[in-house]
């Protein structure tokens, strides 16, 4: 059964595989790209009722958005994309995201594993894992 209680709470960034690759693809340029590898990053994922809602808080910048399972909304990345979103939680407890802009789609996967938050993400072929520790 599918319990969304699993991610909430204070996650920090421990490490990234591909991350600047994937943010290339998106055509993130090199500067910037710099300053998201270097940032510190706290994740933080809260209810109240069914809205749900991930602030991400770095040294670099923050975002934040609230959604609904089920329920597309317009979502506004924290590298400047405006999406249309939809999220959904499936009985394994993979927390799966998807954005579409421009005709262009990006699918960002979340699960618990071992008491990390492990994130994924696909784009165009380019495939990104961050893996994040509980505070």
């Amino acid at each position: 059964m599918a319990n969304m209680n699993i991610f909430i709470g204070t996650w920090r960034l421990d490490y990234n595989q591909n991350f600047d690759m994937l943010l290339a693809e998106l055509g993130i340029g090199a500067i910037v790209r710099g300053l998201r590898n270097m940032a510190r990053e706290d994740t933080i994922i809260s209810r109240n009722d069914n809205t749900f809602t991930i602030k991400t808080k770095s040294t670099f910048k923050n975002s934040e958005f609230s959604f609904k399972l089920g329920e597309k909304f317009d979502e506004n990345t924290i590298d400047g994309r405006k999406t249309q979103t939809l999220i959904t939680l499936d009985d394994n407890n993979v927390l799966t995201q998807v954005q579409q802009w421009d005709g262009k789609e990006c699918t960002i996967t979340r699960k618990v594993d071992d008491g990390k938050l492990i994130v994924e993400y696909a784009f165009n072929g380019v495939k990104c894992t961050r893996v994040y520790k509980k505070v």
